[in-house]
């Protein structure tokens, strides 16, 4: 289907909005990397608590956490605005800090190497975890053949100028999400190249799964991928040791079992993936994406 044509006004504000992408950029790209990390952080510290986003940031850690003192949540609030406001000023350095040897540490890297050497695709998981744009980034600068989703920006004068920037380190195997972006992963898959996805929002439609201890819905589509080339879920996250210095762990690979009901392996494949997720978000909860609804609407109406 071909994308309707903008009006004149929306066309212009998308150009005025990525004249500012060139202003913020231009500005990130003269300092420090820590001091455009600790701006972000100051800055989303500072207004983050103002908007709309901040209710719904509370409202998943009382879901998440209902054990949680005033307190303790108040803590996790300030401590999440910290690390997203770092994490999206450090976007538009990122080149700068993946070239950087003494930045991001990776821990069972020999897992990659191993992929490559064994010509074995794989289906990679994560989250939004810390500043999540460094797990893309190790995987397609390691000897691993890999495409990777994306959700495109409304802006098209923003979109390109973001997906220009990822080339420079080295993240050029985008695969659009929607059909375009599944018969994109299959083919990839076919040639024996490995696919990475995002598995830890939303997805109504998706396959309902406990999160938390409540039911969530999540996207099928890494277990049912990993089940049709008879594969693995290779689990990956991201933890922020100080400023933009950062850990990335290569874990233990999820393996699915066929048992001829294809409905119920699938099942239990998202089960196993919400389970690596919340493991990881206990563990480090300042570092995950708090800011968007994970669970269904009802969720929400009975927590305001």
């Amino acid at each position: 289907m071909t994308q309707a044509k903008p009006s004149v006004a929306q066309d212009l504000l998308w150009r005025l909005e990525a004249l500012a992408f060139d202003v913020v950029i231009g500005f990130a790209r003269i300092l420090p990397v820590d001091l455009v990390s600790d701006f972000g952080a100051w800055f989303f510290k500072t207004l983050g608590p103002m908007t709309s986003a901040h209710r719904v940031a509370e409202t998943n850690l009382r879901i998440a956490f209902p054990d949680a003192s005033d307190s303790r949540i108040a803590a996790l609030l300030a401590d999440q605005w910290d690390n997203t406001g770092r994490t999206f000023l450090e976007l538009l350095i990122m080149d700068r800090i993946i070239r950087s040897p003494d930045r991001v540490e990776v821990v069972n890297g020999h897992r990659l190497s191993e992929i490559a050497a064994n010509a074995e695709p794989v289906v990679f998981i994560s989250g939004h975890f810390a500043n999540f744009e460094v797990m893309p980034a190790t995987i397609v600068n390691s000897p691993v053949q890999c495409h990777i989703t994306y959700r495109a920006m409304n802006n098209p004068h923003v979109e390109k100028r973001v997906r220009d920037y990822r080339f420079r380190y080295g993240v050029r195997y985008f695969a659009p999400k929607g059909g375009d972006g599944a018969r994109d992963l299959l083919a990839a898959l076919s040639r024996g190249e490995s696919v990475a996805l995002m598995n830890d929002q939303k997805f109504n439609g998706g396959v309902a799964s406990p999160f938390f201890g409540l039911t969530c819905h999540t996207a099928p589509g890494p277990s049912r991928l990993a089940l049709r080339f008879n594969t693995v879920l290779q689990p990956m996250s991201v933890q922020r040791k100080r400023k933009a210095r950062f850990r990335v762990v290569v874990h233990e690979p999820i393996r699915l079992e066929h048992t001829g009901d294809n409905a119920a392996d699938v099942a239990e494949g998202v089960r196993k993936i919400n389970a690596f997720v919340e493991e990881r978000v206990r563990e480090r909860p300042a570092e995950w994406f708090w800011t968007h609804k994970r669970w269904p609407n009802d969720t929400y109406k009975r927590n305001r």
